[in-house]
């Protein structure tokens, strides 16, 4: 895994909507332009400490569009998408692991490190490109990034 670095149409995008985030108290999370299929998307992912609801996607919009549009970066049509960065959102940026230090996350490689390919436990540490993560039993696993395919923030579900 990579940390992600934005191209140039994300990173644009991403400096014209920042200011309108701020502006309501968002954080932008991530920016990603791809294409699925025969269309564009250019999606736009918040976050805030009490959680994003569909007001608050609706809210920046709007604003978001605009300056989208004012600015006029991309040429191809897209489709515009603000939404939550979710529970189990992907850590992606130096700032994402600081900021899910002594959170529970998922963590899965590539291909096997010791005979495991995913790990559950309590993030606590990212250090020159090793991620250590705390398991249940006390004990601490600490993994190469670059052999792992993604770390996620994780959310067990009980029913």
């Amino acid at each position: 895994m990579k940390m992600k670095r934005f191209g140039g149409t994300e990173k644009t995008v991403y400096e014209l909507v920042k200011p309108i985030t701020d502006l309501y108290g968002y954080q932008i999370w991530d920016v990603s332009f791809e294409k699925e299929g025969a269309y564009w998307y250019l999606r736009v992912f918040i976050d805030h400490p009490d959680g994003i609801t569909i007001e608050d996607c609706e809210k920046v919009t709007k604003p978001i569009n605009q300056a989208i549009d004012a600015a006029d970066p991309i040429s191809q049509a897209y489709v515009l998408e603000i939404g939550s960065a979710g529970l189990e959102r992907e850590l992606n940026q130096p700032e994402h692991f600081a900021q899910s230090m002594g959170m529970t996350v998922r963590a899965r490689a590539i291909r096997p490190i010791g005979g495991e390919r995913e790990w559950i436990g309590t993030l606590r540490a990212l250090a020159d490109g090793r991620l250590t993560i705390e398991m249940t039993d006390g004990t601490e696993v600490t993994l190469p990034l670059e052999e792992l395919s993604y770390v996620r923030r994780y959310v067990a579900v009980e029913f």
